[in-house]
């Protein structure tokens, strides 16, 4: 679900593109149709997924993480390049977070079979693993280093599971101090020095407000004080914990970053992009800042010297966006990520000044020939009342007037999330196969404008699904796409999406494919997660209050018109999701058969919502092109005959 702001982890269960001038923008074709070399499951997810980035004390390594073995586990790796290093080797999903500033330990988390309750370890000089957060049931979070590096923070659930309270860890011996008891806020950023936390209490969907928290005096101040709704969401303090810097829509449909001054008390603008900005991050003495910026679903980074306001140019980098910047102290190297569409997330290091980056990774196994994949497109529709949609588009090379292929209407997580450009092994496995993708981003989807976002609150199963039905003709009417082969797939909100399709328009597509998503509203709102709690006024102004909205949620909850859902679906799901029970695809499955559909159910013993292993990914998305090439590629009168319709 979404979070407390725009610029919060968008997740549930994670110009304004509403003024532009265009009916309809098709994207662009070539002329010619060719047969690319066709690739298994396997060998796209032989493709290495890597991720995190943190520098040594002595800036000769980067610690990062890897799958190469199958599942995530953390690894260095020099930065003048040569082999990574296997830091851990467990079969638990591992993520790297920090090397010490001033030894070679290093810092990981990791939760229980995906139940996200992740703790944070300490993996010793010698080798040993330290468990920092010990405790069945708490969740606990890194939140970065003090300026000094003889410190850093850690948030833990473990004294209320429904707030985070905010902790000093001595950096050699690990001896903790309270900093900050939380009973309600959301703890965002932290002063190097330790004197002020900034939090953000949230009103709405997209209203949320910023508290300066002084622990000299112990007292939350409001900052943001605004009339009429607004996103503000704290990003960082300067070096010298003189000011904080944030993003904020208020006033305007696209976020900026402003400044607020913890001495005056007074905000001013920085930054005014033309877009939402993502981050804003300082390098450790303050000589650079770096920006991230949503533009139209590519991230573009600007890097500025704060000494003269200039804009730092980067070197000359492959297509695609740079993510995970990190500067290492002495503030000489940068450490980031490029992900392209044929290209998967690789790690550069640059030295600044230097005239090229060092590549440190090679993500893309060399069993897959990149001039076989796709390129993504933008494009844009009008939605049933005039509405622009922007959505991301992936045309097969095999697709041409004489060769009609099958198409799906892919549907992000959220509500609030967004599909962006760069590389997907599993959209790419479909598109190799011969199906076109449109990647919606439908009414609700986050990076378009402030108007946008908030357009689908209480309206789920309503009009985001017409935009999906419109996306749909989008595809229909493409030369080389054939109408009767459209289907629908998403994950999480987007596995919802599929469901209320097959339930509210039961004719509009062929078949579904729903990952992890929701069935009944009512029970999913009544069972989020206990560290949620911050966020639960949100998520009831976004879809509804269980209680007193019981009546609209079961209308649109597809489980209880699931007599309605006469297509053939899929249903893949990780029996320790806490976002969305096991029980949410238990009762549509056992529903929708009942009425003598086509039903296949995958359960992952150990995944939670969203799959990391790759044992499991293989598995589950290769059976979606089983499922596909079975219920959608198929001749349409087989089709329907199968599916009782």
């Amino acid at each position: 679900m979404r979070t407390v702001s725009r610029a919060a982890v968008l997740a549930f269960l994670l110009a304004a593109a509403s003024s532009i001038a265009i009916a309809q923008t098709a994207p662009k074709t070539k002329t010619v149709a060719r047969a690319p070399r066709q690739y298994t499951i396997e060998q796209f997810y032989a493709t290495t997924g890597v991720r995190d980035a943190s520098f040594s004390s002595d800036e000769k390594r980067i610690l990062f993480s890897s799958n190469q073995t199958g599942v995530y586990n953390v690894y260095s790796i020099p930065v003048a390049g040569g082999e990574p290093t296997p830091l851990t080797a467990g079969t638990a999903t591992t993520y790297a977070v920090s090397y010490f500033p001033g030894d070679d330990r290093v810092l990981y988390t990791r939760d229980t079979g995906g139940n996200e309750l992740n703790h944070l370890y300490v993996r010793e000089a010698d080798g040993k693993e330290r468990d920092l957060t010990p405790g069945e049931k708490l969740k606990a979070e890194f939140d970065g280093w003090s300026g000094d590096r003889a410190s850093f923070w850690v948030e833990t659930n473990e004294r209320d599971p429904k707030y985070f309270d905010l902790y000093r860890y001595d950096a050699k011996t690990y001896e903790r101090t309270l900093v900050y008891r939380n009973d309600g806020y959301n703890i965002a950023a932290i002063s190097p020095d330790g004197m002020w936390v900034a939090l953000v209490k949230t009103q709405g969907t997209s209203d949320s407000d910023i508290y300066l928290w002084s622990a000299a005096t112990n007292e939350a101040k409001l900052i943001t004080r605004h009339e009429g709704q607004a996103d503000n969401t704290p990003e960082a303090f300067d070096p010298s914990s003189g000011a904080l810097y944030y993003l904020s829509n208020e006033g305007s449909e696209f976020s900026r970053v402003r400044k607020h001054d913890v001495g005056t008390g007074r905000s001013e603008d920085v930054e005014k992009p033309a877009w939402d900005p993502l981050f804003v991050r300082f390098s450790k003495n303050g000589r650079y800042r770096a920006t991230g910026i949503n533009e139209d679903g590519r991230t573009v980074v600007r890097v500025v010297d704060t000494r003269t306001g200039k804009e730092v140019p980067l070197p000359k980098l492959p297509a695609g966006d740079i993510t995970t910047v990190r500067f290492s102290d002495s503030e000489k190297r940068i450490a980031f990520y490029v992900n392209g569409d044929r290209s998967p997330s690789n790690l550069y290091v640059y030295e600044v000044g230097a005239k090229s980056p060092v590549r440190l990774t090679d993500s893309l196994t060399k069993e897959i020939d990149p001039e076989d994949l796709v390129d993504s497109e933008v494009v844009r529709f009008k939605s049933f009342d005039g509405t622009v949609i922007p959505s991301i588009y992936y045309k097969p090379h095999q697709a041409s007037a004489s060769n009609k292929v099958p198409a799906l209407v892919w549907v992000h997580g959220g509500p609030g999330g967004q599909t962006r450009k760069g590389y997907s092994a599993t959209i790419q496995y479909l598109v190799n196969h011969g199906y076109a993708v449109l990647g919606i981003n439908n009414r609700g989807s986050s990076g378009y404008g402030k108007s946008f976002y908030v357009a689908d609150d209480q309206k789920h199963g309503k009009e985001p699904l017409w935009d999906c039905v419109e996306g749909k003709k989008y595809l229909a009417s493409r030369p080389y796409v054939d109408r009767d082969r459209i289907g629908i797939i998403g994950g999480s909100y987007g596995g919802y999406m599929v469901l209320a399709a097959l339930a509210y328009k039961p004719e509009e597509f062929a078949v579904g494919v729903n990952i992890f998503g929701v069935a009944n509203w009512v029970r999913t709102l009544e069972s989020i997660p206990k560290w949620w709690e911050s966020q639960r006024l949100a998520l009831y102004q976004e879809i509804g209050h269980p209680e007193k909205d019981g009546a609209m949620l079961r209308e649109i909850s597809p489980v209880f018109h699931a007599d309605k859902i006469r297509r053939p679906l899929l249903v893949l799901q990780g029996a320790n999701d806490p976002r969305v029970l096991k029980a949410e695809s238990d009762d549509i499955v056992a529903a929708v058969k009942k009425n003598g559909v086509p039903v296949e159910y995958i359960v992952f013993s150990d995944e939670g919502h969203g799959f990391t292993k790759k044992k499991n990914q293989i598995e589950g998305y290769g059976a979606i092109l089983k499922f596909l090439d079975k219920y959608l590629k198929g001749a349409p009168e087989a089709r329907t005959a199968e599916s009782g319709s």
